[in-house]
């Protein structure tokens, strides 16, 4: 696991139970680290949340939503923006014409998880010839009847007309004979001594036919532009004719890694750890709709990341760590390099405030995540998460809430996301929700959002679902 973009700033709220056991109370009485530095100087690792900057600041600002200008060269930020302000601004960030991903013909077979770009309408009537609705006889007029020794079967040619008085073996599916009264069911008929067929149930005109048309005729709208494609709605399009779909194609994302302390494989050893988001983010990503073009692995390079930005063709890259202001965080620097539009520059959330999204292009976006895992989840959910759902289009999930069983302890000032699992109507929150901790999110179910000072047992939280704590890992990556 990595902490990068947070190793350095972190508050009371924030430490796991080791680190609070170490805090000692100043002669005021107010809590600091045992580095002596304030939670103040420690938030956001080593960001300052003071409004004031330095006079030498102003010549290096650039824009932010609210004053119009950038985190300035030493790393102060304006105001932290808000958690529900923050994912609005994520989710309008790529709504410009230039951000909106041209609509594509996809193949049925690739279309699973993407919206439609254009309404489905029906190419043909549904069924498309009177059809029998059970295995059985098709008969004309009232029983008994004499059966044909030849029966009719699905996708066979059109059959024969019936007189009165005959039926004749019928499967389901299969095109029904012109002057056809009824299906008789195969369980509610009988033969007698001379072969003749009786029911053995009143039969009503009609009975067990289906119409042509009855589901829908050509030319009716079966679903709305924006409908996600599910197997269903594959299963839908097939039946009405469609071979490919016009979807919205899944944004690009590039994930960039940051860290000289990241192995990929093995155990950690002398002062390095394994890099957890690497193997996380990718799958993650999939799993909200990206397609995920390449994940890089960049180190503490200032050069690489420079090169690896300007080069990339995403919709959205995702950087891991470096959000901070130490002397390898470059992630700062690098997007004032560049010029980039800083949208969101700090959340006031816990775990993941030091998170920021930028506008390097019209057409392309950079989310930067803190290094430590769970803070990171935090920054994939609050500004990937609606940035994504935009480019492809898809709709915003219907908010819900339920109660928690147990309270759960807030920030003071800064909305907390805790993993938690659904137990009944209620949520439990879980242990292990660190910043740097992936025990407690891989073992939820959705991430409950946490006032500024806490909720008591019994309160209702909004939920984040996880995509496949519902649906599946393999209904989920698609």
């Amino acid at each position: 696991m990595t902490a990068r973009g947070t190793r350095q700033g972190l508050d009371a709220e924030d430490l796991d139970v080791e680190e609070a056991l170490a805090l000692v109370k100043d002669g005021n009485g107010t809590a600091r680290p045992a580095d002596g530095r304030s939670p103040a100087q420690r938030e956001g690792g080593g960001h300052s949340t003071s409004t004031s900057s330095s006079p030498s600041s102003s010549s290096s600002s650039a824009r932010t939503p609210e004053t119009g200008h950038r985190a300035d060269a030493v790393g102060h930020r304006h105001q932290e923006t808000s958690w529900p302000e923050a994912r609005k601004i994520a989710a309008h960030a790529a709504r410009s014409g230039a951000a909106r991903l041209a609509p594509v013909s996809v193949p049925l077979g690739d279309a699973l998880g993407l919206v439609l770009a254009a309404p489905l309408t029906a190419l043909t009537d549904l069924p498309s010839f009177d059809t029998s609705a059970m295995d059985g006889w098709a008969v004309a007029g009232p029983g008994p009847w004499h059966v044909r020794e030849e029966g009719v079967l699905a996708g066979s040619a059109t059959p024969v007309p019936l007189a009165d008085g005959e039926a004749v073996r019928i499967a389901t599916g299969a095109r029904i004979p012109p002057d056809t009264t009824a299906v008789l069911r195969s369980e509610h008929g009988r033969t007698d001594d001379n072969g003749r067929l009786h029911p053995t149930r009143e039969m009503q005109h009609g009975q067990d036919i289906r119409p042509r048309g009855q589901e829908c005729r050509s030319g009716d709208q079966l679903l709305r532009a924006g409908a996600v494609v599910t197997p269903a709605v594959l299963g839908l399009a097939a039946a009405a004719g469609y071979d490919t779909l016009a979807a919205v194609p899944r944004p690009r994302v590039e994930v960039l890694v940051l860290g000289d302390e990241l192995l990929t494989e093995g155990r950690p050893h002398d002062g390095l750890i394994r890099d957890a988001l690497g193997p996380m983010l990718p799958p993650w990503l999939r799993a909200m709709g990206a397609e995920v073009i390449a994940v890089r692995r960049l180190g503490d390079d200032a050069k690489a990341l420079h090169k690896a930005i300007t080069a990339s063709g995403a919709d959205l890259i995702v950087t891991t760590g470096g959000t901070a202001s130490g002397p390898v965080d470059h992630v700062h620097p690098t997007l004032r390099r560049l010029d980039a539009e800083l949208l969101v520059d700090g959340v006031k959330v816990r775990p993941g405030h030091p998170m920021l999204l930028a506008r390097l292009k019209e057409d392309q976006h950079l989310v930067g995540l803190p290094g430590n895992p769970l803070a990171a989840v935090s920054g994939l959910l609050t500004l990937a998460e609606p940035l994504l759902r935009t480019l492809a289009a898809r709709p915003a999930p219907e908010p819900y809430a339920l109660p928690l069983r147990q309270s759960a302890h807030g920030h003071p000032y800064d909305t907390r996301l805790i993993p938690v699992v659904l137990r009944g109507d209620h949520a439990v929150p879980l242990h292990y929700n660190g910043p740097a901790m992936l025990r407690g999110i891989a073992a939820a179910d959705a991430l409950a959002v946490v006032p500024p000072g806490g909720a008591r047992a019994g309160q209702e939280a909004e939920l984040l679902d996880l995509p496949w704590a519902t649906a599946g890992i393999d209904a989920c990556f698609t």
